[in-house]
């Protein structure tokens, strides 16, 4: 009989040969789907080759014989380092993340086959201009000629999920597409104070969403009340899909500002911009130089886009910040029978169309959209496989972005092409979605303009859901000069950190919610220090970490009087303190725990879900003045002593008894995480960072909390841009080119970005890391 000894070990022996040579094949699979230091490709339709260099930081510098070249060069290494991010975008607007992801993304695929972003987008690219097509079209084939070499190692993420499909033209617009439904939520807070009606006495409500000064309580007929239409709101607020990473955030967020060489040491204008977005990985943003005989663009591209989206182009700099502009209204429609509802011009059918949602392990959904003439009936989302109730109530969404002939990709392009502030503000109207406030500056000038169109209704102020009979229709769209604007002003600085951009009697109607001026107030007492600012001086501003928000507030927290040591201890540290989110100081941690406990001490106290109502600083410092003690029953010095005492509590629990040891980097820790791989054991880790940041969701150098006091929301990429020498400019974004997380361009900027470094994107590179040779 043969040794059972060697059996088995001759067994284990091929076991770990076969268990190894699995793991070499997986590493080597893994290994192939991280780009090459040097490559060639062919494309068809480029004029001819195009050479591109990457620097020690993973940015391109394209060298291409024209336009067009240079967009499908640019597809090419979008799809190099971001490809995966790109097929998630455009299923995501498609409504197709179900497809691989499962039953877990079928909330978000119902809202955006209800909302029919791609059918929209085919309908806009037909309607664009040739030359904005023809840009498109090149783009894709670069794209597509990364897919065609590389398969399914086009990314790590396409081992699993096999090669992505071909990328069309089409995509390219979902882009805006999201962003502009993203960047304007208004339909969600209409929705969230209709819910509130009945429950909360109709004053709170109001206050819980302060209402600018100048725009006077709605009337009657801006309102449908009703228990029902409040129960459906209800609804539809449990099943809307939350605003996704990277794209979230949890208040309107990005600063911009310019001044003119009157205030400069160059003697010509400097221009900063830091745009917020929820942080995640890959980044949003991704660097790049692309140079043509046309001329040179610098600065931030996005991935699945083909123009500079953030930069310079050689004579203009630009930057964009959220206005807030109300551009969605929800209707609530009056059914007239079977598949008919009521209109002024008498009873009409709703158009409809069928929707089939693929899911992973599961069988295929159908889903039956109806649409009125305001847009996508969104009150059939909560019914189970949405099939909806004949005799039901209907809300219907008009939404500004997803009106026909959308030309917010022909507006880029002239943007990217524009030579002054005065052509930039031509471009401006036709950037269509989103309604942003674009502040560029020249040589000598300095400008803001909102782009896009904002609606004009009829009655209204997009407070809640209004009557679909056509009391508060929209009756046309107000652009271009109609929009506030302001070239060259006297003072010789623009400043815009989301706070209204238009006067209180501006003639058009830009929206009823508005946000404080906490960062721009900073910004500009920052920049009345000097009138010799350099690009440097710009740069540290955009990394301050003073609130004036605390610095408001203050007062009134060291005046509550303690008799717990604990909290008594963390008060005094309070004292002299100047408002620095700081990381390695205990202040900021105290006072943010503090504020989130009163916070949330005042929604329970009133019957309210946490986070209910606006941005919580502004009402915050609203009931803290003397207009808002009645949320406290006349004094709020108790219910705060009680919020700091429940704050200290947990907090000393977590890091220990002595307040003075606390620091806010131990808890306000910037996240950067994959939007799937996070999720997975092991791997999970390897797709994500977290670095310690400073900042709040008050200061220039955004860094907006979660529940947990973690980071979630800020700038991921910084601009500043010296018009005496825009290769001089300077750049930072986070965490880092690649969008493959083994490589070492997927977090080599995070502890720069971090720290306030920057970096310049000059003709040359210091040195050059990989090439790569794009041929006809």
């Amino acid at each position: 009989m043969r040794n059972p000894i060697r059996r088995i070990a001759r067994l284990f022996t091929i076991l770990g040969v076969a268990v190894l040579a699995v793991a070499g094949i997986v590493a080597a699979a893994v290994w192939f789907t991280t780009p090459r230091g040097s490559l060639t490709a062919r494309i068809p339709g480029l004029s001819d080759a195009v050479d591109i260099g990457f620097d020690g930081d993973g940015v391109p510098r394209i060298h291409a014989a024209s336009e067009m070249d240079a967009a499908a060069a640019l597809g090419f290494v979008h799809a190099r380092d971001r490809m995966f991010q790109m097929d998630l975008m455009r299923r995501a607007a498609s409504g197709r993340l179900s497809e691989i992801l499962g039953s877990a993304t079928l909330p978000m695929d119902r809202m955006m086959r209800t909302l029919g972003l791609r059918n929209r987008a085919a309908a806009d690219f037909a309607a664009l201009p040739e030359e904005t097509r023809n840009l498109l079209e090149a783009y894709a084939r670069g794209v597509n000629a990364w897919i065609g070499q590389r398969g399914r190692f086009s990314g790590l993420e396409f081992l699993v999920l096999g090669a992505p499909e071909p990328w069309r033209p089409t995509d390219s617009l979902l882009w805006a597409k999201t962003m502009g439904m993203w960047l304007s939520m208004n339909w969600r807070q209409e929705l969230a104070r209709h819910a509130l009606e009945g429950r909360v006495p109709q004053p709170l409500i109001d206050e819980l969403w302060p209402r600018p000064d100048h725009v006077p309580p709605p009337d009657a007929r801006n309102e449908v009340k009703s228990a029902r239409y409040a129960d459906l709101a209800r609804d539809l607020l449990a099943v809307l899909p939350q605003f996704p990473a990277p794209y979230s955030q949890p208040d309107q967020a990005s600063n911009e500002w310019a001044v003119d060489g009157s205030h400069t040491a160059s003697g010509a204008p400097l221009l900063a911009g830091d745009p917020h977005l929820g942080f995640g990985y890959p980044a949003i943003w991704y660097l790049a130089r692309i140079e043509t005989p046309a001329g040179v663009r610098v600065g931030a591209t996005a991935p699945g886009v083909p123009f500079l989206v953030l930069g310079h182009n050689g004579h203009i700099a630009w930057t964009f910040t959220t206005t807030g502009a109300d551009v969605q209204d929800v209707f609530i429609e009056t059914p007239a029978g079977p598949g008919e509802y009521q209109t002024p011009d008498g009873p009409k059918p709703y158009t409809v169309r069928e929707e089939r949602i693929a899911v992973r392990g599961q069988p295929d959904e159908t889903i039956t959209v109806r649409e009125t003439r305001h847009g996508p009936v969104i009150s059939d989302l909560p019914l189970i496989r949405n099939q909806f109730d004949k005799n039901g109530p209907v809300m219907a969404v008009e939404m500004g972005n997803l009106r026909p002939n959308d030309t917010a990709a022909a507006g880029l392009l002239a943007l990217n092409r524009a030579r002054s502030v005065a052509e930039a503000g031509k471009a401006a109207p036709l950037i269509s979605s989103p309604v942003q406030n674009l502040l560029v500056a020249d040589g000598k000038t300095i400008g803001l303009f909102v782009t896009g169109a904002v609606p004009i209704r009829r009655a209204g102020d997009g407070w809640a859901p209004v009557s679909g009979d056509g009391s508060h229709d929209w009756t046309g769209f107000a652009s271009g000069e109609q929009l506030p604007h302001d070239v060259a002003p006297a003072s010789g600085r623009l400043v815009n950190a989301n706070e209204p951009v238009a006067p209180p009697d501006f003639p058009v109607f830009m929206g009823l919610d508005e946000f404080g001026d906490w960062r721009a107030r900073r910004i500009r007492e920052m920049l009345a220090r000097t009138d010799r600012h350099t690009s440097a001086d710009f740069a540290r501003m955009q990394t301050d970490a003073v609130s004036t928000f605390a610095q408001q507030i203050l007062p009134t927290l060291l005046a509550v009087p303690l008799s717990e040591d604990l909290a008594a201890r963390a008060q005094a540290l309070l004292r002299g303190w100047d408002g620095a989110m700081a990381i390695a100081i205990p202040q900021p941690l105290i006072f943010n725990a503090w504020i989130d406990a009163f916070h949330a001490l005042l929604m329970q106290r009133h019957g309210l879900a946490p986070f209910t109502g606006g941005p919580e600083e502004d009402f915050i410092a609203y009931v803290l003045s003397p207009a808002g003690a009645h949320w406290c029953a006349g004094d709020c010095a108790p219910l705060l002593r009680t919020a700091l005492e429940t704050a200290v509590r947990d907090l000393s629990a977590r890091f220990g008894a002595e307040p003075g040891g606390w620091r806010w980097g131990d808890v306000h820790q910037a996240v950067f995480a994959h939007p799937v791989l996070r999720h997975i054991p092991v791997i999970g880790a390897l797709a994500t960072a977290m670095i310690a940041a400073p900042g709040d969701g008050t200061t220039v150098n955004q860094g907006g909390t979660n529940a947990a006091l973690q980071s979630v929301h800020g700038a991921e990429f910084r601009g500043v841009y010296d018009l005496a020498d825009l290769d001089r400019s300077l750049f930072m974004m986070a965490p880092g080119q690649s969008g493959h997380p083994l490589t070492r361009h997927a977090w080599d900027f995070l502890t720069r970005w971090r720290d306030g470094a920057t970096i310049t994107l000059g003709p040359t590179a210091s040195v050059t890391t990989a090439t790569i040779r794009l041929d006809p």
